[in-house]
């Protein structure tokens, strides 16, 4: 989404609930000069992108030995 500086000024609470889920460009004479958006949200998108990676017989205890006897 693409708001303007005034429009941002203006409607502060309303933009900072949106950009929980979306990112907010915030332009001034028709140049993007900022962005708004959710500190945590990268961490969420890498955390279910490992989602189905391991399988599910996967013991950790069993890597780092298989990891340690490789050294």
């Amino acid at each position: 989404m693409s708001i303007t500086a005034t429009e941002l000024k203006q409607n502060l609470g309303k933009y900072l609930l949106l950009s929980v889920n979306e990112d907010i460009y915030i332009t001034r004479n028709g140049k993007t000069i900022a962005k708004l958006t959710n500190p945590n949200q990268n961490r969420v998108e890498v955390a279910k992108s490992l989602f189905g990676i391991l399988p599910i017989d996967a013991d950790i205890e069993e890597s780092r030995k298989e990891r340690l006897d490789s050294k």
